[in-house]
């Protein structure tokens, strides 16, 4: 589908950029914070990218004001940013610290100071490590119950000035990760207590979202999910079955429970041949009706190519490039469903992720046909080597022309009839990239530390920076002057 007119993005389009806690905050241990299961784990030898950690990050909590001064500087609409569950409850239950409500307190009025739309992630991954130690995290049913009692905390503590809320960042990933690769916490290499994990995580997010109609009534709520959309290799029928078996596995299974309450009923019969289908209770499809969302938050980087891969002899897991030594990715897939391939027809970045605009339209189409709602991405960005040269420059015009295209990509997805919310780029600062350390940056302003120390951490404005200031000046009318 081609379109002739000119592209005109809703005057009320929210363009913003995002971050999360643990990767940007620092101050692990202050003003009464607990530690989290990523605090934690980021100190086992071999885990991390030359061992880093989140312990100082790029300091957001002691700059915040200088941070969103620039945001007001760049005239943005929006900022995402997570809380950190053990700065609110330390111990993930129990005594509340008021410190920390007070920090997030001074962050969303100072972003609201500017006209900035503060956007909250209530869970990006940091666990408290309390409740890991007591009851193992995202395997228990008494999370339920604690992450609703959080959820409420800061409902009514913000609800009165933040519309947009985002429950559950990317599940699909730190489940799978977590409890399948074992490359994050709690590092479990079993795809049972994984199905068993995310099934107990759909229930706390219909939980907290049943509960957010009742704090934040004139407030939209929503999950925010990692989409790589699946493309078959070829037009031979077994590699459109292994599409199709991709785009189950690897999306439907996942946001079908978020919009419908229901798992795909061809994943639902695999997993029960494999002896994988998560323990259900009496309640739980009830409960999981309430957990509709207002709007779905769209993480997109990339798309995924597959092709047949046989069930005897075919390939299981695979491994990420988390170094940036490009072509170090190895193929994955699952035996009798599927397998990734090379797209021969896409550039790659230096960890292996394919550049792909016209993916992020298709994604976007996709979702919009399947679930009928708004979107907002709440994710999209290129993280890659950033040189900072001469008299504080970085000209950064491959994350320039990425962002481009991908803004593109939305403005013809809005023609095309996707109800899109706005754009939020990963990320506003470099910060830490879990696995990848600092030296895989995201952001629009460059900070002045590395894998071996925070030096002085200074914001340094990229290229990319006043770009995205026209961008959102223009309301995306400059991405189509060429």
């Amino acid at each position: 589908m081609s379109h002739q007119k000119t592209i005109n993005f809703p005057q009320n389009f929210l363009w913003g950029s995002a971050s999360a806690a643990y990767q940007i905050e620092g101050a692990w241990n202050e003003d009464g914070k607990g530690p989290s299961v990523w605090d934690t784990f980021t100190k086992i030898p071999g885990k991390t990218f030359q061992g880093t950690n989140g312990d100082v990050a790029v300091d957001h909590y002691h700059r915040y004001k200088e941070d969103v001064a620039l945001m007001n500087e760049m005239g943005l609409k929006a900022y995402r940013f997570s809380i950190a569950w053990s700065r609110i409850y330390p111990e993930g239950r129990g005594k509340i610290n008021e410190e920390g409500l007070r920090f997030y307190d001074n962050l969303i009025n100072e972003l609201i100071k500017y006209d900035i739309e503060p956007i909250i992630t209530v869970y990006h991954w940091d666990l408290p490590q309390a409740l890991m130690d007591l009851y193992g995290g995202w395997e228990s049913r008494e999370i339920i119950d604690d992450f609703n009692n959080y959820c409420i905390t800061l409902f009514k503590h913000y609800g009165d000035r933040v519309k947009y809320w985002v429950t559950l960042n990317e599940q699909n990933i730190f489940i799978q990760m977590g409890y399948d690769l074992g490359t994050h916490p709690p590092s479990v290499q079993d795809p049972k207590r994984m199905y068993e994990a995310n099934h107990i995580a759909n229930l706390a997010n219909a939980k907290a979202i049943q509960s957010f109609r009742k704090f934040v009534p004139n407030g939209k709520i929503g999950p925010s999910f990692a989409y790589t959309p699946s493309y078959p290799f070829s037009s031979h029928p077994e590699d459109i079955l292994a599409f199709e078996a991709a785009e189950e596995m690897t999306s439907h299974w996942w946001l079908d429970i978020y919009c419908w309450g229901h798992y795909p009923q061809t994943v639902w019969n695999y997993l029960e041949k494999e002896g994988l289908t998560p323990t259900i209770e009496d309640g739980d499809f009830e409960l999981l009706k309430f957990g509709r969302p207002d709007f779905l938050g769209m993480n997109y980087y990339r798309t995924g190519t597959v092709e047949r891969n046989p069930l005897i002899g075919g390939i299981g897991k695979g491994s990420m490039n988390t170094t940036g030594k490009k072509g170090t990715t190895k193929d994955h897939g699952i035996p009798g469903q599927y397998k990734t391939r090379k797209n021969p027809y896409l550039e790659a970045t230096n960890w292996d992720w394919e550049i792909d605009p016209v993916g992020l339209r298709i994604g976007l189409r996709r979702l919009t046909s399947r679930y009928q709602l708004p979107i907002l991405i709440t994710e999209n960005g290129l993280g890659e080597f950033d040189k900072l040269e001469e008299n504080d420059q970085i000209h950064d015009d491959y994350r320039i022309e990425f962002l481009r295209s991908h803004v593109e990509a939305c403005g013809l997805a809005i023609q095309d009839g996707v109800d899109l919310i706005g754009y939020c780029t990963w990320s506003f600062t470099d910060l830490l990239s879990w696995l990848n350390g600092y030296q895989k940056r995201y952001g629009f302003v460059y900070v002045n530390r590395d894998e071996h120390g925070e030096k002085d951490s200074r914001r340094i404005k990229k290229k990319s920076f006043y770009w995205y200031k026209e961008v959102i000046a223009s309301n995306g009318q400059t991405i189509f002057k060429s």
